[in-house]
């Protein structure tokens, strides 16, 4: 799929809308998210264009980051034309992290995995959607922190499948800016392999037409082969990778308040 400029900035922004932090700040062409939870996307600056960014960006990004008692992160792209940034974060102690892969597809080949089993779409997440999150297996406070802030997103519906009366399965479909996401995919260790979450996709797919959108992102982490697969299957395809750069909240000079 051939992205424009603008579909980069809508993605970016519709990533947002999916995960939404606690608040946010635009400076120059950087999206600056504020979150203290555990969501790497709602708790990073990220470029809404992918050409050439002048390092001077990092000082006035990290004062509000410190300004928010936060660590400051930036979500910086792969391409050669951030080489330069890159380095300047390097310079500064940055450390990268978390290699992830941004796919984009269509919705037309993502709807063909669903095969009519039951999927629920609920309006807003309940007490079922949300105990898979803190199943066994998951670490509990990342689950808790990924449910808080799913949970506050406007233009989505949370996807369940449920066996014996229980969910066993959930995911969060986002639609805004033109695009359908994908987000917060979880299948309960005993469930796996039965094609869960293909229908999850499925259904989120059959979503998006009724709303007539018909092109869908989503991320994963780079060494999530097993989940990249089921995407690839499902029609999406490498768009751009990024990864995480990060250092912790600026030490207390002497004599500074603490």
């Amino acid at each position: 799929m051939n992205l424009t400029p603008q579909d980069i900035e809508d993605i970016e922004r519709a990533t947002l809308d999916a995960v939404p932090p606690e608040g946010t700040a635009r400076l120059g062409r950087w999206l600056v998210a504020i979150d203290h939870g555990t969501v790497g996307r709602a708790h990073s600056a990220v470029p809404m264009a992918h050409t050439a960014t002048d390092a001077r960006v990092v000082g006035p990004i990290e004062s509000i980051y410190d300004g928010n008692g936060l660590g400051t992160v930036f979500r910086v792209p792969a391409q050669k034309s951030f080489v330069a940034f890159r380095a300047e974060l390097m310079a500064r102690g940055y450390v990268r992290s978390k290699p992830t892969c941004t796919f984009t597809g269509e919705v037309s080949r993502m709807a063909d995995m669903a095969d009519g089993a039951a999927v629920q779409l609920l309006a807003q997440p309940d007490d079922a959607w949300r105990a898979v999150f803190l199943g066994e297996g998951f670490d509990p406070v990342d689950g808790a922190s990924r449910v808080q802030i799913l949970a506050r997103a406007q233009h989505a519906v949370f996807a369940q499948v449920c066996v014996d009366g229980q969910t066993v399965a959930a995911g969060v479909g986002s639609f805004s800016r033109g695009w359908a996401s994908v987000h917060g995919m979880r299948t309960l260790a005993p469930f796996r392999g039965q094609g869960l979450a293909s229908q999850i996709l499925g259904a989120i797919a059959r979503e998006a037409q009724r709303r007539d959108i018909t092109r869908a992102f989503l991320q994963v982490e780079s060494a999530n082969t097993h989940a990249q697969a089921l995407y690839r299957r499902a029609g999406f395809a490498l768009a751009w990778e990024y990864a995480y750069w990060s250092r912790p909240l600026h030490p207390a000079t002497p004599g500074e308040a603490q």
